[in-house]
């Protein structure tokens, strides 16, 4: 398969949890937790994203987050920094404070809320790429930014814009992930864990995994398989994570059903930030009958 431009963020990368105690950052926890991706041999880890909850982080929080897990990583891992915002200074901001921390590149979520024109979108990225040279990963999930990054607009930042280097794929759609690999050399990553392998077949690299917070081990395996050639085993590795990215992480908004994993599998205490809550009984249960039918707790 023929080399994107972001081949340094091909393989696994994993959105971190952010570990609150008493409504404040637990710095211990988070401190474990880069160790843990670091012996598991996660490729690279992603923090303050969604699954974060970067929202309610402030931007002193997200800079010293960010600064800590690289200083904790020491390069035993990349570090793919959530930079983004909806203000474009705010993002240039937090992005420089990333590369002084030493980060290999940013993870840059297309402005929430205030919905731009593709004309907003590209002036956004490139006065981002403008301002820094550290290598950007667009970050493209309308369901939560209430608009769509289109493949021509992809196009045109990839071609004006050398450091724009891959794109965190989260629309769904199979056919818009097809025109950006066919318009642009732009690494493209998954941005749903359930479709990895099916946006590999038509020439992802990876993803950036929400469920690799619990089993990077397995979604490395089936990342590996695939780029090896090993279709069939590739496809058995699919079959065994989809009822986990499905079934848990469909109970309720991530990271939610992730953070209540975390704390049933005794990795955590599960504390969020609102309005992030605590899911319901019925919840919990359907969340741990899912890491009992994988294999991760005994029913």
């Amino acid at each position: 398969m023929a080399a994107t431009r972001g081949e340094l963020f091909a393989g696994v990368t994993v959105a971190i949890i952010t570990p609150f105690k008493n409504g404040e950052v637990d710095w211990d926890e988070l401190g474990k937790l880069v160790d843990w991706h670091c012996e598991q041999g996660t490729d690279a880890l992603a923090p303050c994203g969604t699954t974060g909850e970067s929202p309610t982080l402030t931007h002193d929080e997200n800079e010293r987050v960010v600064s800590f897990v690289c200083e904790r990583a020491r390069g035993r891992t990349k570090i793919m920094a959530g930079t983004g915002s909806n203000s474009t200074s705010e993002a240039i901001r937090m992005t420089k404070a990333a590369k002084k921390a030493g980060a290999n590149g940013t993870l840059q979520v297309g402005p929430y809320y205030n919905k731009p024109t593709q004309e907003g979108y590209f002036r956004h990225f490139a006065a981002l790429a403008e301002a820094t040279d550290l290598p950007i990963v667009v970050y493209n999930i309308p369901g939560r930014t209430a608009s769509n990054i289109l493949p021509e607009t992809l196009a045109r930042m990839a071609e004006a814009c050398p450091t724009i280097v891959a794109v965190k794929e989260a629309t769904g759609s199979l056919d818009q992930a097809s025109q950006v690999a066919a318009l642009t050399d732009l690494t493209i990553l998954s941005g749903d864990d359930s479709l990895t392998l099916p946006l590999m077949s038509i020439g992802g690299k990876g993803v950036v995994s929400v469920v690799g917070n619990i089993v990077p081990r397995d979604m490395m395996a089936l990342v590996k398989a695939f780029a090896a050639g090993k279709f069939e085993e590739a496809l058995q590795w699919h079959r065994k994570l989809f009822p986990l990215c499905r079934d848990m992480l469909g109970v309720a908004t991530n990271p939610i059903p992730l953070k209540t994993a975390v704390k049933l599998l005794g990795r955590g205490n599960g504390e969020m930030r609102l309005p992030m809550c605590p899911i319901d009984a019925a919840g919990e249960a359907k969340v741990r009958q899912t890491l009992v039918n994988y294999g991760l707790l005994k029913a």
